[in-house]
């Protein structure tokens, strides 16, 4: 069985658009007092390529590595050690490298995605705004698979424009004790767009509050994915 990993090469980030006003980074940096908006490399830098004393890698063949899940893979402090981090995903040709961007616009400007078929680039769009915003821009490039993340969701999202050129769609509310309310029909109807137009469409996760037929509910944070996975019969 594939393991996953989380792969932080670098960490801290700068609050960018709407969606990130609630960031976990930000929360989880804050109780402990530190300053979030600090980019720096982390002791993990080169997880990949680490090897045990045999020689062989730490983590094996089909591991797929969650890539920069405290920062974002394209930030602009990191541009001095992506070509490292770049250098690894090449070697290790037998992994999967997945991260998340909200700055589609530098995907094309730090790599060539055609040299790295293991790398999978996601973008963010957590409304209409961003969404008109960051689609364009992140279709034209020129990566081989297009996944849009509409995760924090913060209103009802209209793909109509970009869907035909999207392959999957993720979606998710907030989380933490400030989380902004997912409305479920926004969830729903995301889902209909995608059945209609054959893209594969997976609800994520509730958040810590959504609103299903006019009632709010609050999900203990344990229960925010599980219960995203009952909310239909099949992830289409």
């Amino acid at each position: 069985m594939d393991m996953e990993v989380t792969y932080n090469c670098w960490h801290g980030c700068h609050k960018k658009s709407e969606g990130c006003l609630h960031c976990y980074v930000y929360r989880r940096d804050e109780s402990i007092g530190k300053d979030a908006s600090f980019v720096y490399k982390t002791a993990a830098f080169d997880l990949p390529v680490r090897k045990r004393r045999d020689g062989s890698y730490k983590y094996e063949a089909g591991t797929e590595f969650l890539l920069c899940f405290s920062s974002d893979f394209l930030i602009e402090e990191a541009d001095e050690w992506r070509k490292e981090v770049l250098s690894f995903i090449k070697e290790r040709s037998d992994c999967d490298f997945f991260c998340i961007t909200k700055r589609p616009e530098r995907i094309m400007e730090c790599l060539d995605p055609s040299e790295y078929p293991n790398l999978k680039i996601a973008c963010t769009m957590e409304n209409q705004k961003r969404f008109d915003e960051r689609a364009p821009i992140y279709l034209n490039t020129s990566l081989a698979f297009k996944q849009v993340v509409i995760e924090p969701m913060l209103e009802a999202v209209d793909m109509s424009a970009y869907i035909d050129r999207i392959d999957s769609v993720y979606v998710g509310g907030e989380s933490g004790e400030e989380a902004r309310i997912l409305d479920f029909e926004w969830v729903k109807d995301i889902r209909r767009q995608c059945i209609e137009k054959d893209v594969a469409f997976h609800f994520h996760q509730t958040g810590a509050r959504i609103q299903v037929d006019g009632r709010l509910y609050e999900i203990p944070r344990n229960k925010q994915h599980s219960q995203a996975a009952k909310a239909f019969k099949d992830q289409y």
